[in-house]
């Protein structure tokens, strides 16, 4: 592979090209909006799409909807992979947040079990393949997007702009459900509180795919593209960087557990399973997130001085020590709801912070979004995916302790793979 060097950024042309990076980071925030709050409204609408006779079923059959969308991720990382590495970065992300859009919406107007009967289950899993098409190429296409646009010596810093971005979309999902709870009944979210959220994301959605519209191409890309026209085949690339592909999937398989079980499920399994006050859960989701945004570029501005390995093991041990005790402290309250989320999520924002600059560090220009979004989407969905039914399932007929030792054995998976791992701290992405 040819290197191309490019002149830093300076005076207006840097100004404009940071007000790009957040202009991703908007639209980011939204898709994750539009993903996270099916988790966090599951408890209300489960029985709008499942028959309603048996509560508990139907919150089951709907976190299994919320695992089949990450069925459809690894799918969508290779689709918007190849749109990435091959027709720009810009237009695979304004696909993504289209696509998230069109699944929020038809979640938003879909009728009901008692309307329609199985039809509303089944719209609801095309709804949720649609998002997860959506969301398996919109994490690998904005962190790639964002790590080609840093400078070597602070990419820690700004790869952390993709989980601050998508927490607060997170935030925002879990803020509107604490307002709505707040003033709405339970039999008030039941019968519609639950579309509100899914009708704003939709909208906002759209608002946000005329925004990446307007995006510019990276330099990385535009020179890659301009260099490699004859250059060797996408699956003999693939082939090359196996070895990356599998450290991508070891990485993730404990971390997204972690994330996925503190990050998004918790207030929503504290609800639903540990009996405590819904508006009070949600708040505290809110207040867990907010601190969890606070770190992240904290862990990403340390990797740029002290290197990306260090900070990978802090974050994967860490959660791994603290797993049981905070099980074993978590019960009815909501306080212990908080403690246990900040605690977990301090070590979380140290691997989540800097992923995105870890990874695309790994590939080359010309397949550094595919060859991310695939092994990464499969890693989600078999692990992440199906974290909070596992969890549930697990608790109900092994015990709770199952679960955890589940979560901490995928753990040190990834803290093996990680301690495997050459350091690119400050790496030259042109370097391949």
């Amino acid at each position: 592979m040819s290197t191309t060097v490019i002149p830093p950024r300076t005076g207006k042309e840097s100004r404009g090209k940071n007000k790009t990076i957040i202009g991703t980071g908007i639209g980011n925030a939204l898709e994750w909006f539009d993903w996270g709050i099916f988790a966090v409204f599951s408890p209300f609408f489960a029985t709008q799409f499942f028959n309603p006779a048996n509560p508990v079923s139907a919150f089951l059959s709907t976190l299994a909807v919320f695992a089949v969308g990450f069925l459809a991720r690894p799918l969508g990382g290779f689709v918007f992979g190849w749109i990435a590495d091959h027709r720009g970065r810009r237009l695979a992300m304004t696909s993504t947040v289209g696509a998230a859009a069109a699944g929020s919406i038809l979640i938003a107007v879909s009728p009901t079990y008692g309307q329609i009967g199985v039809l509303a289950s089944l719209l609801l899993v095309l709804a949720r393949l649609v998002q997860g098409l959506a969301h398996g190429g919109e994490l690998p296409s904005a962190q790639t997007y964002v790590s080609e646009y840093a400078q070597d010596g602070n990419r820690g810093l700004w790869a952390s702009l993709i989980y601050v971005s998508g927490t607060i979309g997170n935030v925002a999902g879990v803020l509107t459900g604490a307002v709505l709870t707040t003033l709405l009944t339970q039999s008030q979210m039941v019968s519609y509180g639950w579309r509100i959220p899914f009708a704003i994301g939709g909208v906002f959605g759209l608002y946000a795919l005329v925004m990446r519209s307007r995006l510019t191409e990276t330099d990385h890309f535009e020179s890659a593209a301009r260099a490699e026209k004859s250059g060797p085949s996408l699956w003999r690339q693939i082939w090359t960087h196996r070895v990356s592909a599998l450290r991508v999937i070891g990485l993730t398989v404990g971390l997204t557990i972690a994330f996925y079980t503190w990050a998004i499920a918790a207030p929503a399994r504290a609800i639903a399973s540990l009996g405590i006050d819904a508006s009070s859960a949600l708040w505290v989701g809110v207040l867990a997130n907010l601190v969890f945004i606070a770190l992240l570029p904290a862990w990403g501005a340390l990797s740029d001085r002290i290197g990306r390995k260090p900070v990978l093991l802090i974050g994967a041990l860490g959660i791994a020590a603290v797993s049981f005790p905070l099980n074993a402290y978590l019960q009815d309250s909501a306080l212990q709801l908080a403690v246990a989320m900040i605690v977990a999520l301090i070590f979380i924002a140290a691997a989540c912070a800097i992923v995105p600059a870890v990874f695309a560090e790994m590939f080359p220009t010309s397949i550094r979004t595919i060859g991310v979004g695939v092994p990464y989407s499969i890693a989600v969905a078999a692990f992440g995916g199906t974290a909070p039914y596992l969890q549930e399932w697990l608790g109900a007929n092994v015990g709770p302790s199952a679960f955890v030792g589940y979560t901490v054995a995928l753990l040190l998976v990834s803290a093996a793979v990680i301690a495997t791992m050459p350091e690119t701290k400050g790496k030259n992405l042109h370097d391949g």
